[in-house]
């Protein structure tokens, strides 16, 4: 490829092996770990404050034994961490993915990496 927009077409086309490109591979790694990360940093907190939460608001309340009002705590963490939780993932699986896309694509255009890439696609 010798023009930019070829360079940069070239990031979607596979090859005859029927495999993307090891810079597209990256994206969607990246995307699908900053999904994970973005999971457990917005779920794990949000587990254990309402599961205490939970606990500090239902001492009155009468449960059949300790493991059914255990079980309600964690069910109740559970569905914080399932809320919390996706709330982090997509937005920060939508921050990388678009940062790496167009840090990748410049670098790709340009067919050089330079820090004003990086800077660009922040």
């Amino acid at each position: 490829p010798q023009t930019g927009w070829e360079r940069l077409s070239e990031l979607w086309r596979r090859d005859e092996r029927q495999q993307l490109p090891e810079e597209t591979l990256n994206i969607f790694k990246s995307a699908f770990t900053a999904g994970v990360f973005g999971w457990l940093y917005g779920g794990l907190p949000a587990f254990y404050q309402a599961r205490k939460t939970f606990i500090e608001r239902s001492h009155g309340e009468l449960f059949q034994n300790r493991a059914d009002a255990l079980q309600s705590a964690h069910r109740a963490g559970l569905r914080s961490f399932l809320r919390y939780g996706w709330r982090w993932s997509w937005r920060v699986t939508a921050f990388v993915t678009i940062f790496n896309s167009v840090s990748t694509g410049l670098s790709a255009y340009r067919n050089k990496t330079t820090i004003g890439n990086f800077a660009s696609a922040g």
